[in-house]
């Protein structure tokens, strides 16, 4: 029997029998009681508030930059590689003690499948919504000549799009980022490849930045709730706040689609061939 065969019927090549992790409690009162909750709350608090400091830094540098210069900056390609390379570095950092979510909707996904409590996920977008808050407000508070005149980094849909496209963009790319989130850190597929735990946020970070590139020009790129929060209630402007309900609207409706796809559609996909071959053998 070769490698695929076995790991098509669920097992480690050392022998032991895959089992999918229980599901988490649905609300998850215990977690009130345990250090280690309230120390993925901070995780999560500070990983968003590093990531939200360096990329909205990173989109003014370049406005400021290319303000002047056409050429100047490190354009939509360099403000693509800094939010997936942050992605990159900080869930590398945190998925040990949080799960490295930084995203409200990633949790809220993680939420539907059944990996995080109902209170979890609720505190930890309140954690990732500060988190933005703060690392926004730290920009301001260094550069705010520069943050003021060049839009603060928040996200707004572009001159020439409508909302439907704005939403469309939005529900999309946070699919793709939240399906590659499942896929990554796939139980049966750790269990068969014992590389990919170790590579997990290379592929997240990979998918934030494509998005990044395909949605830049229409919305700024949301596809996170707590960034576009966290730069709206900084920057304070009626035009982020007119469009905000994309940011949060978009990112959930691909959240649950990506999660209903990944749990019930291919997973489920899975076990109902394995529960035929089985019966079949």
């Amino acid at each position: 029997m070769g490698k695929d065969e076995v790991a098509e019927q669920g097992h480690e090549y050392s022998g032991k029998d895959y089992q999918d992790p229980p599901p988490a409690d649905f609300i998850g009162i215990d977690d009130l009681g345990k250090w280690s909750f309230y120390r993925a709350l901070i995780a999560e608090f500070i990983a968003t508030l590093l990531f939200l400091y360096i990329t909205v830094l990173t989109v003014i540098g370049y406005k400021s930059q290319s303000a002047t210069d056409e050429c100047g900056g490190v354009g939509l390609l360099g403000i693509a590689w800094a939010f997936g390379g942050m992605i990159f570095i900080l869930v590398y950092c945190t998925a040990g003690i949080s799960g490295g979510h930084i995203n409200p909707a990633v949790t809220f996904g993680l939420f539907l499948a059944r990996k995080v409590s109902l209170i979890r996920a609720v505190m930890y977008m309140v954690a990732q919504c500060l988190g933005a808050i703060c690392g926004v407000g730290l920009v301001k508070a260094f550069q705010k000549s520069y943050y003021n005149k060049h839009g603060g980094g928040a996200n707004e849909l572009a001159d020439g799009y409508n909302k439907g496209t704005g939403l469309g963009a939005e529900i999309i790319g946070t699919f793709v980022l939240v399906y590659t989130v499942f896929s990554a850190t796939d139980p049966k597929r750790n269990a068969r490849d014992s590389h990919v735990p170790v590579l997990a946020p290379l592929p997240i970070g990979f998918a934030v930045f494509m998005v990044h590139l395909a949605t830049i020009p229409i919305t700024g790129t949301g596809i996170n709730p707590a960034r576009s929060f966290g730069a709206a209630v900084i920057y304070n402007q009626d035009k982020a706040w007119d469009d905000q309900w994309i940011f949060w609207v978009g990112p959930f409706i691909g959240a649950a689609i990506a999660a209903f796809y990944h749990q019930y559609i291919l997973r489920a996909a899975a076990i109902k061939a394995l529960g035929s071959f089985r019966s079949n053998a």
